[in-house]
């Protein structure tokens, strides 16, 4: 069975720069990544507030120049690899990897978390001909048409004002009667000619007719009659899940599935760390998931040479 030093899974801005600092300490480093490295930031089109980038980036950019430096120093990536299951090995954990086993001394889980559904009628029937959680992917397949945001923070709306890009309108779907997205994104929201606000309304149904979507049946959160709103496609931004079924059983989570962490990354078991947008820190950003990567780095280093101290 093939043993490493740190096993960092998830290869998210919070995983790579945990392997960039772990690498560095000379750690025998594997990331092990079920998508692309860069994480769901790729799917972001533009980066405007990471340090050290005045000008902006696109996602796909930042995240492969992360993944670049990481393997640089000495991280070791299985993209592909997705890590079916974390088991206790006395002080170590034994990894279960596409079918094979890998024995870590440590483990930094960055799995991220995914985008949550409306659970609403249509939803699963019309995805992928019409519902959408990714606007860089899937919004150039909407030149000229109508489409529809649900909900009202930055993800939201900075990808509504992506959206306009391609589409002839676009309609920002929100449950209250104001944006809890940052003011500076609003106001670039509220100038935008082509963006329309539909106020204190909640999706009921995704109506389609085709195997394609022909509108939304919304519903009022102020005592409003209920609409149906035309148009062809919906993308949904309403929060997130955490990927944490990994360490269900091993460590604390909250009471939304998102990993405790003390201030420096560790969970309630010892020698399994947690970053980024997996963990219950408030504010999930890349700049935010970075730096509690590099701490989750920091140290698990400092916990394996504790254990070489102790032996």
């Amino acid at each position: 069975m093939e043993t490493i030093d740190i096993a960092v899974i998830g290869g998210g801005p919070a995983g790579l720069t945990a392997a960039l600092y772990a690498a560095r300490a000379r750690a025998k480093t594997v990331v092990f990544e079920s998508g692309l490295p860069g994480g769901q930031i790729v799917t972001t089109d533009w980066v405007e507030n990471y340090p050290g980038f005045p000008d902006g980036l696109s996602g796909m950019a930042l995240g492969d120049l992360m993944h670049k430096q990481a393997e640089k120093h000495g991280a070791d990536f299985r993209s592909f690899a997705g890590v079916e299951k974390i088991e206790p090995a006395d002080l170590d954990f034994k990894l279960t990897v596409d079918d094979e086993e890998v024995l870590a001394r440590v483990v930094i889980l960055a799995t991220g978390a995914v985008p949550k559904k409306l659970d609403v009628p249509g939803e699963a029937e019309f995805t992928g001909r019409g519902v959408s959680w990714c606007a860089t992917c899937d919004g150039a397949l909407f030149r000229d048409k109508v489409v529809a945001v649900i909900g009202g923070g930055d993800a939201a709306i900075e990808e509504a004002i992506f959206l306009t890009k391609f589409a002839s309108r676009v309609h920002i779907v929100h449950r209250r009667d104001e944006l809890r997205a940052t003011k500076c994104i609003q106001e670039r929201c509220f100038e935008n000619e082509k963006i329309q606000m539909h106020w204190s309304r909640v999706v009921k149904e995704v109506k389609g007719a085709d195997g394609k979507v022909t509108g939304i049946e919304l519903g009022a959160t102020n005592g409003d009659p209920d609409e149906l709103l035309p148009l062809d496609g919906i993308f949904i931004f309403v929060g997130i899940d955490a990927k944490s079924d990994l360490v269900t059983d091993l460590c604390d989570l909250d009471e939304r599935g998102f990993v405790k962490i003390d201030h420096n990354g560790l969970t309630s078991y010892p020698g399994l760390y947690a970053a980024g947008d997996v963990t219950d820190s408030d504010l999930k950003q890349v700049v935010t998931a970075a730096a509690k990567g590099a701490s989750a780095a920091f140290e698990a280093l400092r916990y394996l040479d504790n254990r070489l101290c102790s032996i």
